[in-house]
């Protein structure tokens, strides 16, 4: 009850210095510009910017892309969640990637993205993200913006600590934030701590067909594991991950998985379980889950389900894993660009831990051990910590770096950037931030080679900052400069969904290699259309298949008789355009799914029951050409009895 109540006063007393922060940084907000900062960010008309930053979409499950110094956002990137602007997860050629071993699910919580890299570099081939609710890692194609592969990760439940890539895109690692019975059983949640275990898995990334899979899984005491991040140069082989509710709590956990001064940080050596699993200690476990993935060539997505994994037992693999003692619930595990420096946030903790890889070794050699949790040696806290860095504000979560000797930490409960010296461990400058950041994002900051020109802090409020919407206000991200010995706050600008994690990379990376069109004559979904002269309706059954183009500044076919009510009716619409920047939308007055929005040289397929009889018009809802209003058409749908023939012509009437 005394430690109850010890934790319950020291939570009162972060919300009463939450509360007074927050009203000291909304009185402050609107003086914290100083001098022309608007020339710092300003884009001229016509003019590219600097830097992509790509956003998560937090509960929206997409993907945000904005330009950095402008902060204008460019593109909604479809991953974990239907899209109606586009179809995707609509169409009948992308319902695949939704596909989960619980069925279709159109909904996600995506949280970090991450930027593939080659020698610790990102390398702007693809960027990754998490699905948090039903576990999934998705990877994302930067030559077309466009998702193409979906993985699902069994025995996992909360996907948080994902999806970080090691120093060459090896490996993409995650973990499960709630440890759940494994396999899954139905057991007394009251038998938590004998029954519930973690998992940290490694999805690899094949360097030839640059396909993903789920190479195997580890299996971990049943903390909750809660963020990522691998080492580079000298802790290459190894990845890490932070825990908490080493309590192995399983209610009340803001204060019954606080209790312990130390948490862990979990050091993985991945080349070595990498040595276990083809020595063939890795045990295959019966475990459904789905590969989904979009044949860039066919314009169609394809699941294929899986019914095992293989999966390590830290009993079975000595040297694998250890625990490094960590204060207090541990959030982020973040490391330097040395490879040298593993930094910790702990959201109660009042400093931040940096540890040390080469000490860690040195430990591991001296066996300087503090115990053991399920044949998981456990390192000794001084014997791994190279430092302490003190007065790190309130609440400090993570930590990116400027490639100067600097480090730049996150603060929550103080809402605060927080600039530090690796080496010394002093605080050299903070500025605040509005408000209640979560993330930070320095362009390549988690890499060994950062950009280091910006740092942009991600917020979960922003109240007094924009215009009210209701009450939901808009979410946010904020630019600061850090070019200088001290930071300068340059901008703020809204955000797509909840901006969990952002990844910055140079703009001239990716558009070298941006793809403008697809070529017709390489497109190979099993429903194009080669030119007009080859659109065409066909009846099997009552399942009607429309063979339609589209290209300035008309469908063909444009008129459709002979349809009935209980048809199901596909559309498959190829974009004839070979030309950048002209896309064709397709929809037809009624449908109950989405709208079509098809990139030249492209085909997408989908679905119209249509359920009264009556003519349908159909149109083009992407602005294409002066005459756009003129691409459009009819469908006559008539009784499902009705006698009336199948008959479709662009121009003039043509009876098949």
């Amino acid at each position: 009850m005394k430690s109850n109540n010890k934790k319950s006063l020291i939570i009162l007393s972060l919300t009463f210095i939450s509360v007074a922060v927050f009203y000291f940084g909304c009185q402050q907000s609107k003086d914290a510009i100083s001098g022309d900062v608007a020339s710092q960010v300003y884009v001229a008309p016509g003019s590219y910017d600097e830097f992509y930053l790509f956003t998560s979409g937090g509960f929206s499950g997409q993907l945000g892309v904005y330009g950095l110094p402008s902060g204008r956002h460019f593109k909604t990137v479809s991953v974990f969640s239907q899209n109606p602007e586009t179809g995707y997860g609509y169409s009948e050629d992308t319902k695949a990637m939704l596909m989960t071993s619980y069925g279709f699910i159109p909904w996600d919580d995506a949280h970090h993205p991450e930027l593939s890299m080659t020698d610790g570099v990102p390398d702007g081939r693809f960027i990754f993200i998490n699905g948090n609710n039903t576990p999934r890692v998705a990877k994302i194609d930067l030559r077309t913006f466009e998702t193409t592969e979906i993985v699902e990760i069994p025995n996992s439940a909360g996907n948080h600590a994902s999806p970080f890539v090691t120093e060459n895109t090896e490996y993409i690692v995650a973990s499960t934030r709630f440890s759940v019975p494994i396999p899954q059983a139905d057991v007394p949640l009251t038998s938590y701590k004998e029954n519930f275990k973690g998992t940290i898995s490694f999805i690899a990334l094949d360097p030839k067909t640059e396909r993903l899979n789920l190479a195997f899984q580890i299996i971990v005491p049943g903390f909750n594991y809660d963020l990522a991040h691998a080492g580079k140069g000298p802790s290459h082989d190894w990845a890490f991950f932070t825990s908490y509710n080493t309590e192995q709590a399983n209610s009340l956990l803001e204060i019954n998985a606080s209790k312990n001064d130390k948490d862990f940080i979990a050091a993985v050596n991945w080349k070595l379980a990498e040595k276990y699993v083809k020595e063939g200690k890795a045990k295959k476990m019966s475990a459904k889950y789905y590969h989904n993935y979009y044949d860039e060539k066919k314009h169609f997505a394809f699941s294929d389900v899986k019914k095992e994994v293989l999966v390590l037992d830290p009993k079975d693999c000595p040297g694998m894993i250890y625990y490094l003692p960590t204060p207090k619930s541990p959030h982020g595990v973040d490391v330097d660009p040395s490879g040298e420096y593993i930094v910790a946030g702990g959201k109660l903790a009042t400093v931040i831990p940096v540890h040390s890889f080469s000490k860690m070794i040195k430990a591991i050699e001296e066996k300087k051990f503090d115990g053991e949790v399920d044949g998981i040696p456990v390192l000794q806290y001084d014997a791994v910590v190279a430092g302490e860095v003190q007065n790190p504000g309130l609440g400090p979560l993570h930590t990116e770096f400027d490639g100067n000797g600097y480090a730049y930490t996150s603060a929550f409960i103080s809402s605060e950037i927080v600039k530090w010296k690796l080496g010394t461990w002093e605080v050299v400058d903070r500025i605040p931030v509005y408000y209640s950041i979560g993330h930070l994002c320095i362009p390549g900051g988690d890499s060994k080679k950062p950009w280091g020109k910006y740092v942009i802090a991600l917020n979960k409020i922003t109240k007094d900052r924009y215009l009210p919407t209701g009450p939901e206000l808009t979410q946010s991200a904020q630019l600061i400069d850090i070019t200088g010995e001290k930071m300068k706050m340059l901008l703020d600008f809204p955000t797509v969904g909840e901006p969990h994690y952002a990844q910055a990379i140079a703009a001239d990376i990716l558009m070298k290699n941006s793809t403008k069109f697809y070529k017709i004559e390489e497109n190979q979904h099993p429903y194009k259309t080669n030119g007009e002269k080859e659109a065409r309706v066909e009846r099997k059954g009552n399942n009607v298949h429309v063979y339609m183009t589209a290209i300035r500044s008309h469908f063909a076919p444009d008129n459709i008789e002979g349809i009935k009510v209980g048809d199901n009716v596909y559309f498959h619409v190829t974009n004839l355009e070979q030309d950048w920047d002209i896309p064709h939308g397709f929809v037809v007055k009624g449908m109950t799914n989405s709208e079509l929005l098809i990139m030249p040289g492209q085909t997408k397929s989908i679905l119209w029951k249509p359920m009264k009889p009556g003519v349908y018009p159909f149109y083009c809802t992407d602005f294409c050409s002066a005459l756009h209003q003129e691409m459009q058409g009819y469908v006559r749908v008539s009784p499902a009895n009705s006698n009336v023939p199948l008959v479709y012509y662009t121009g003039s009437p043509e009876k098949k």
